[in-house]
């Protein structure tokens, strides 16, 4: 069988998701209406455990039939055709990915960068990545992933090539069919989707594999590039008249732009419920939001949102490449409204003032990443000095017993760094909570370096010093050898006892009562 026979094959397959969809949706329409009630009687009663287990459950078949309806019409999607070089969209999904490097090897042989393809950027970018996922899902341990890209003078190559556990030849046929997986859990879906978008762009696609070995999938598109044509254009509201302004169009627009946005980002879609839940954070408002500053010229709020966001992402631990991705987007968005901007009525009259208005945005932009990034940076470094901090205070547990008594329990090893550390917070509260006597208990301290012993020594001096008694506990014979053969003693510097307990006994004890 040819090549387009086997296309039109697939898409004839294709074809009959529509009716796999409708057949889906009449199945499961009575259960989903009985779920919608339970969830109104179960928030009736306050049960919120199984309230989000239903949401859960709803959430999968909306997911499933959403996923069915955007495979069966993808020609539904309003995207429009541009001219695209894959070497760009591979680089910027890979850098999505980064969470995988410690244990897969990542090996790019991207050639011939700078042949451009046409099509749609979105269904592209979602292309790929579901490839790159299954990809790295494929790897149980550790691995390598290749990625390669290369062009020949009428077509553009790309391949991504996994040492994973590979997939039967009996069932590589049946690959891209809907509700066919090689996971556990999966449903095909991903690959529905890949073959689809490659076929509607005149491309080819071929699975290598072998069980235990890897697998290996190379897809060919045509080179070329194209005019947009109308109807694929983004529908923005033309009846923006000559004298609205560029944030009068945003607004009237918005729902079209928050649909572009999520067009220009290829795993927005997932991560906007995820950023809500963990960070109360709405990805459309707030780029919304900040383009409304940009465009209106507003400087300081663009500067104090970027130090709110920088402090949100911070504190939450958020991905830095998604943002980057995320902003890029919004760059892009911004650009292809300001395009559609003029061309309805030609508000820029000459080129000098489009200029400014693109130097203003852009050093807008930047300025917010700039100080985004200054934001969170000092948020994380602010984090990890009280994180450094607490495990400092947790190595030296002073605790208080009475107003004039406390203990300090030393557990693990004690190196030059932390000898340091006790004797600066030793020192430091002995001053400040006017400490008489100070009970060292090193019971948990298996061995100490004679340097350390006689860094010991040397603090107790210091206690001393300071009006303070020491009382010493739990020395181990490992301890007390390493100071006879280095001839070091405590004596006369503090008291010892053998234990904690007899230490407490004697210092705790009531005091008799004279008759």
């Amino acid at each position: 069988m040819d090549t387009n026979n086997r296309n039109d094959a697939h898409l004839s397959q294709l074809a009959s998701i529509g009716q796999i969809a409708a057949g889906i949706a009449h199945e499961i329409k009575n259960p989903l209406t009985a779920v919608k009630g339970f969830l109104q009687l179960l928030k009736e009663r306050n049960e919120k455990h199984y309230i989000e287990i239903a949401q859960s459950e709803l959430e999968n078949a909306i997911g499933i039939l959403q996923n069915l309806l955007q495979v069966s019409r993808p020609d539904g999607e309003d995207e429009p055709f541009e001219s695209i070089d894959l070497t760009v969209e591979l680089e910027s999904l890979i850098q999505l990915f980064q969470d995988q490097f410690y244990r897969v090897n990542l090996i790019k042989d991207i050639q011939d960068p700078g042949n451009f393809i046409y099509g749609k950027r979105n269904q592209l970018k979602k292309t790929f990545f579901n490839l790159l996922k299954n990809a790295f899902e494929a790897i149980p341990g550790k691995g390598t992933v290749t990625v390669g890209h290369k062009a020949t003078e009428n077509e553009v190559i790309v391949y991504i090539e996994d040492s994973g556990s590979g997939i039967p030849k009996e069932k590589l046929g049946m690959l891209g069919t809907p509700f066919f997986s090689t996971k556990e859990n999966g449903t095909g879906m991903g690959l529905t989707l890949v073959f689809s978008v490659v076929y509607q762009h005149n491309g080819e696609i071929k699975v290598e594999s072998e069980e235990h070995v890897g697998t290996k999938f190379t897809i060919v598109f045509p080179r070329g590039t194209g005019v947009q044509r109308k109807s694929e254009r983004v529908r923005l509201d033309s009846n923006a008249s000559q004298s609205s302004s560029l944030a009068d169009f945003f607004i009237q627009n918005r729902e079209t732009f928050e649909k572009r946005l999520l067009m220009e980002a290829v795993n927005a879609q997932d991560k906007i419920d995820e950023m809500m839940k963990i960070g109360n954070i709405d990805l459309l408002a707030n780029a919304y939001k900040l383009v409304l500053y940009i465009v209106q010229g507003k400087e300081y709020e663009t500067v104090s949102f970027a130090k709110a966001e920088g402090v949100n992402w911070a504190k939450h631990s958020l991905n830095l490449a998604f943002k980057l991705e995320w902003i890029q987007a919004v760059r892009r968005v911004i650009w292809d409204f300001l395009y559609r901007y003029d061309r309805i009525n030609d508000h820029f009259t000459d080129k000098e003032q489009f200029y400014v208005m693109e130097k203003r945005i852009n050093e807008l932009l930047d300025l917010f990443l700039s100080h985004f990034f200054m934001s969170y940076s000092q948020v994380k470094d602010d984090l990890a000095r009280a994180h450094k901090e607490m495990a400092e205070d947790l190595s030296v547990p002073i605790i208080p017993l009475t107003p004039s008594i406390s203990i300090l329990p030393l557990i693990g090893t004690v190196d030059k760094t932390r000898s340091d550390i006790i004797e600066e917070k030793v020192l430091s509260q002995i001053g400040s909570s006017r400490i008489e006597k100070l009970v060292i208990d090193l019971s948990g301290v298996i061995e100490m370096e004679p340097d350390i012993v006689k860094s010991l020594i040397g603090l107790i001096d210091g206690i001393k010093m300071m009006g303070c008694q020491t009382v010493i506990t739990g020395l181990r014979p490992e301890i007390v050898r390493t100071m006879i053969r280095s001839g070091l003693s405590f004596e006369s510097k503090a008291t010892t006892k053998g234990t904690l307990h007899q230490a407490l006994v004697e210092h705790l004890a009531p005091s008799p009562i004279a008759h």
